[in-house]
């Protein structure tokens, strides 16, 4: 059984070898960039909200807690599901 002396010793070698080149490297400034902000469009943030709000109106009104959750998976997550599914092939489709 290795002693804490032997792991202690492979431990650091192996940080060595990791960290001890990257230090060696000479150290060029970064050049900064420059991020613009994009605001999401109002077709994008309806999206998002419906994705958020139908689930949470379908569980109120299904409560899949008492009974049927799986009710609630078809009709509260799938066309949310479905939705972000369809326009991810469209997308596919669209770029190419």
């Amino acid at each position: 059984m290795p002693g804490y002396q032997e792991i202690l010793i492979i431990s650091v070698i192996v940080v060595g070898v990791i960290f001890i080149p990257r230090m060696m490297e000479s150290r060029k400034p970064a050049p900064k960039l420059i991020l613009a902000r994009k605001s999401l469009s109002g077709r994008w943030r309806l999206a998002i909200a419906l994705s958020i709000v139908h689930p949470l109106v379908a569980a109120a009104i299904i409560q899949p807690w008492r009974e049927n959750p799986a009710a609630f998976g078809y009709i509260g997550l799938g066309p949310v599901l479905l939705g972000w599914l369809i326009y991810w092939v469209l997308q596919g489709f669209r770029r190419r």
